[in-house]
């Protein structure tokens, strides 16, 4: 493990996380119609989750003896507020961070269990929120997924025995 590689992966996801923290407040407030109130509660709760995600981030960082970044992620205004856009741009988003923790893994594997069972975890929780958006943007009745091949590639993955 190269404890600066690593360092460098755990800043970019705070960072990503950051990013989330401001995309789901600015969603949040962007909410119009019948369905405000619960995709407004929504909204503000996985701005808490990625706050979270930016916090634990950042402590792994001192962890390990550096210094956690300033910065925060990209962020871009697209003027598009309809929900199944703000739901596209979160899975677009969330995809970003999921890349990072997987590379992260990738780094760590066989390294750090710490540092491993982190990544794994928070790998987890990002395809699973993956999956909620995904199911989110479907239509009532509609079984497959919106995302694209991920999913079914996933699941045409040859069963182990």
């Amino acid at each position: 493990m190269k404890d600066a590689a690593v360092v460098d992966l755990l800043n970019k996801i705070m960072e990503m996380e950051l990013a989330g923290v401001v995309r789901y407040t600015h969603y949040s407030l962007m909410v119009y119609g019948f369905g405000r109130i619960p995709i407004v509660s929504w909204l503000r709760g996985e701005a808490q989750t990625s706050l979270q995600h930016a916090q634990t981030a950042g402590e792994l960082v001192t962890h390990l003896g550096s210094h956690p970044s300033l910065a925060i992620g990209p962020l871009l205004e697209t003027h598009k507020h309809e929900i199944g856009d703000i739901l596209r741009e979160s899975m677009e988003h969330e995809s970003k961070s999921l890349a990072l923790y997987r590379e992260l893994l990738s780094h760590v594997q066989g390294e750090s269990v710490m540092l491993e069972e982190y990544a794994r975890k928070m790998i987890f929780e990002e395809e699973q929120h993956l999956g909620e958006v995904d199911k989110m943007l479907r239509q009532p009745g509609e079984v497959h997924s919106v995302a694209g091949p991920e999913p079914a590639a996933i699941a045409a993955r040859p069963k182990s025995r």
